[in-house]
């Protein structure tokens, strides 16, 4: 089953059901506060924007992909598949992330790859997908799939700041790996990107300061049911004998202690 976080209210009851099932989140949530949804454009344009800011700062990444999407106004994969090069390049896209975005347009025109569906697919197979498109790599394909189509089980394994919050909050003697970050999350599924997005906040407030995107993504703003969650935290995090789902469909694994 795939679960999706489209409203900030289906991420307060992700992450609700998260804690109610893994009692070591409770703390983690009572001291970073429940996380704001954050999405970002759907489609080709929200995966270029991806591409043209990796490796970059957030500057940076942000004043090209305005030049990119005002040359380009509507932004639309067959007009980055027409593009010449140089105009490209001189919008401050590198060779190779110009390769990867004709690429992509490319393969939507010619309808061999569908954004759209990866929304509703198992998101180990989606990542898969993602990443079998050169140029694209573990993280940009999770970032897409979280933060562009609402994917609830997306798991930025290979994220940095989420490898630290979680070292922190669970107390671990040195960060996790990425094999280490796959089977730790495992209890999470299938709302590991619920998770992801707690860890971001937590660690915006152990590090002060922000692990992801922050001025791009789009941040829902916080709801009564939030404070709730928080305030009531221990009562969430107390097992019950009823069986917790997400989507009441999919029961959560247990937790490993």
């Amino acid at each position: 089953m795939t679960i999706h976080l489209n409203s900030q209210a289906d991420l307060d009851e992700a992450i609700a059901l998260l804690v109610k099932q893994d009692r070591r989140l409770a703390p983690v949530l009572e001291q970073a506060g429940l996380p704001a949804l954050r999405r970002r454009d759907p489609g080709f344009a929200g995966l270029a924007a991806i591409v043209c800011g990796q490796q970059l700062s957030t500057a940076s990444a942000a004043a090209i992909w305005r030049r990119v999407s005002t040359a380009y106004d509507p932004f639309h994969h067959d007009a980055i598949r027409r593009a010449r090069s140089d105009r490209l390049g001189r919008l401050g896209l590198s060779a190779a992330k110009i390769k990867t975005l004709k690429h992509i347009a490319a393969e939507l025109a010619s309808a061999r790859l569908n954004l759209d569906v990866l929304a509703e697919t198992e998101a180990d197979a989606a990542h898969n997908v993602l990443t079998s498109l050169p140029g694209i790599g573990p993280w940009t394909a999770d970032i897409y799939l979280l933060f562009c189509l609402g994917h609830g089980d997306a798991w930025p394994a290979g994220d940095l700041a989420v490898q630290e919050a979680i070292r922190i909050g669970l107390g671990l003697k040195q960060r996790p790996t990425v094999k280490d970050m796959a089977s730790i999350a495992e209890p999470w599924r299938p709302a590991r990107g619920a998770a992801a997005h707690l860890w971001w906040a937590y660690y915006k407030v152990v590090k002060r300061r922000e692990g992801v995107l922050a001025s791009e993504a789009k941040a829902a703003p916080s709801t009564p049911a939030a404070s709730n969650i928080v305030s009531n935290i221990r009562r969430v995090a107390k097992p019950t004998s009823a069986p917790t789902t997400i989507g009441a469909k999919r029961k959560l694994p247990k937790a490993r202690t």
